[in-house]
């Protein structure tokens, strides 16, 4: 269709649309602009009676930089029997009164009957018998990328709605749940409907975020033209089950995938998490899912966008490909998962270049497991639960699907012995060891060219930001690096005096300091951390990296911009250390997942301001069998001393344990 017929066929369609609803002034069909004009006018008066002012009193001013407080909120009416549908957001200070503006313009109290937290909504139950205004509802298959999209909200005043004009700008984004739109979205018109140009509502207005799963996640793109909202035509499918006050839930399934490029790797199932709904119906490790509930699965993201609008309780039939057979299974989708503890056999690897597979064990644990059944420093880790291992990658597969406690086959070569042992894993430790071995063999300097070492400039050309690293000036392209990377707290950083701290230790350890900095010096962003995967991917494309040795570091602000990087993509940084912070507000962890290890290294002053709120948390990590240490230490809160910069390096050393 050309692009003359196609203006022509939408000002048709937008002339008919206004002599339906408006017989009082009818446009000139040629007049584009006023055609569109009348028909916006006419969608928003259409919605107007359902679109319901609520005012919230009492509770929080704020959470995190938000500013939530009380005041004047929008609700959308989606049952003529007192019932209201709104973002979880609006409420998320805990009012203690909630007062309705009905259409006739009394007030109402409510209550919250229940909360959707897969999509972040609320559902509110009015006090009073008015009957209420249930919109008209646009059917998925009618959602099309590139129609008119009007939000609309009813804070300001009463007798007016506020609105906001755009487009649909996609019709499945936070993993199914949502539509885009580039119509501007605030807190003015969050719980209002986002409706086409014929009043119908296509979603209910929400801050949501693809990272992060929290009544707060997203509201940092507050009007840039990135919107979201929940197509009401799902909501009300499970509405009968809201009004009986019962919340509704992510589905879990618990199991881990294998890589690291969800948008390329395919759907391999590196591990089943123990008692997981997975698990239950027959999952297992090394299977690939390629259909759920019918629809074709062949990437990582297509099997989180079937999965990601799946609630707790549902019943989904995956089909698996095992070696050559095709099984399908039934798995009922779990709201929360037992939390999962990584088994410990007590072994450090080996870290020089292999020259055949297996692990090549360097230091056992004395006590461990593996010490307790006769494995020895030297022996060669090659079989665990009779499946070869290739190396430590494999043998945290392997271990990822068993948990502490749950026997396990060991299999190793002890010169040119094959000997199998039986071992019975324990938690991993928080005690770190004092002398160890060295990591690897001594190698001959690298015949080959390498890329660039010493002071290196990292320039992302769609960032502002900057960012530099430090690499090895002894860097050989066969011995595998971890990443110590270095986030700054307020004022910047000082790059010799970053360099000079860490360059010895780099040398010594085989580290690469990574420093990216924030866009203001002063502060980091939530949203930076983007930013900062994207440092961590440059210098993973350009060296050979040990990817169990990737570690995030920082002081106060640059420690909590670390931890949030770390709970931000799990999939790529193994640990945090951290001086004298806490958790961000409202952060959302995580399950501790068998695969994608997080392990922390917290420290605090005695004297540091959330000293007592960084306990209660490290409890919390603890009871979500995270291995955490914490260390304390007199005084005022400062950076690590030289003793316990020693122990920071000692503790990366011992990150790829088994």
């Amino acid at each position: 269709m050309t692009h003359a017929r196609r203006n022509s066929c939408f000002a048709l369609a937008i002339w008919l649309t206004c002599a339906l609803v408006s017989r009082s002034a009818p446009a000139a069909p040629d007049d584009l602009v006023a055609l569109e004009e009348q028909a916006i006018k006419a969608a928003v008066v259409k919605i107007a009676p359902s679109v319901l002012r609520i005012e919230t009193i009492g509770g929080l001013e704020r959470v995190e930089r938000v500013l939530v407080g009380t005041g004047a909120t929008t609700g959308l009416a989606v049952s003529a029997d007192g019932y209201i549908i709104s973002s979880a957001f609006n409420f998320i200070q805990q009012p203690s009164s909630i007062l309705v503006t009905l259409p006739s313009g009394k007030r109402a109290t409510a209550q919250i009957v229940a909360r959707d937290r897969s999509r972040m909504l609320v559902l509110l139950k009015i006090a009073g018998d008015e009957p209420l205004v249930v919109p008209e509802l646009v059917p998925r298959q009618e959602m099309v990328v590139g129609q008119w999209a009007i939000a609309v909200g009813r804070t300001f005043e009463q007798h007016e709605p506020n609105v906001s004009v755009g487009i649909l700008s996609a019709t499945s984004r936070i993993w199914g749940k949502a539509v885009q739109t580039d119509a501007k979205i605030s807190p003015s018109n969050y719980g209002g409907p986002l409706i086409d140009v014929r009043g119908r509502v296509l979603g209910v207005l929400v801050p949501l975020s693809p990272q992060q799963q929290d009544e707060v996640a997203g509201a940092e793109w507050y009007d840039s033209g990135i919107g979201f909202a929940v197509p009401l035509i799902d909501v009300v499918r499970h509405l009968d089950k809201l009004k009986r006050g019962e919340e509704l839930h992510p589905g879990l399934l618990g199991i881990t995938l294998k890589g690291n490029d969800i948008y390329a790797d395919p759907p391999d199932i590196a591990a089943c998490q123990p008692k997981s709904p997975a698990k239950k119906a027959g999952l297992q490790a090394g299977d690939r899912i390629v259909e759920v509930d019918g629809i074709k699965i062949v990437r990582q993201t297509q099997l989180r966008h079937a999965l990601g609008p799946r609630y707790a309780g549902d019943l989904v039939k995956i089909v698996v490909l095992r070696s050559d057979q095709r099984l399908e299974l039934a798995v009922e989708l779990a709201d929360n998962l037992e939390p999962y503890e990584n088994p410990f056999l007590g072994l450090l690897p080996d870290r020089s270049p292999a020259a055949k597979p297996g692990v090549a064990i360097r230091y056992v644990y004395p006590g461990s497991p593996a010490a307790q059944a006769g494995i020895q420093a030297e022996d060669r880790l090659v079989r665990l639960a009779d499946k070869p291992v290739t190396g430590v990658a494999s043998a945290w597969e392997i271990l990822g699907s068993y948990e502490p406690k749950q026997k396990i086959k060991v299999g190793v070569e002890r010169g040119s012995e094959t000997k199998e042992f039986e071992v019975e894993p324990a938690g991993l430790p928080t005690a770190i060891p004092e002398n160890l071995p060295a990591a690897r063999k001594p190698v001959e300097a690298a015949a080959a060219q390498r890329p660039a070492v010493g002071e290196v400039n990292i320039k992302l050309p769609e960032e502002t930001n900057e960012c530099f690293a430090y690499v090895p000036d002894n860097y050989h392209p066969d011995v595998a690096y971890g990443i110590l990377m270095w986030l700054h707290e307020p004022g910047g950083v000082d790059r010799a005096k970053l360099i000079g701290t860490w360059k010895d230790i780099c040398q010594a350890s085989d580290l690469v300091l990574l420093a990216p900095q924030s866009a203001d010096p002063n502060r980091w962003l939530p949203t930076e951390v983007d930013f900062i995967r994207k440092t961590l991917d440059e210098v993973i494309s350009k060296y050979h990296i040990d990817r169990t040795r990737i570690v995030a570091c920082g002081h106060q602000t640059g420690g909590a911009m670390a931890l949030l990087a770390a709970l931000s993509h799990r999939s790529l940084i193994r640990a945090v250390a951290a001086t004298d912070t806490a958790l961000p507000g409202r952060v959302q962890v995580p399950a501790n997942d068998p695969i994608e290890r997080l392990a922390l290294l917290l420290t605090a002053a005695e004297k540091f301001a959330a000293a007592e709120r960084l306990e209660e948390q490290v409890k919390r990590l603890q009871e979500m069998k995270y291995p955490v240490i914490l260390r304390k230490h007199p005084g005022e809160p400062r950076p690590w001393d030289d003793k316990e910069r020693a122990e920071v390096v000692r503790w990366i050393d011992t990150l790829d344990r088994l």
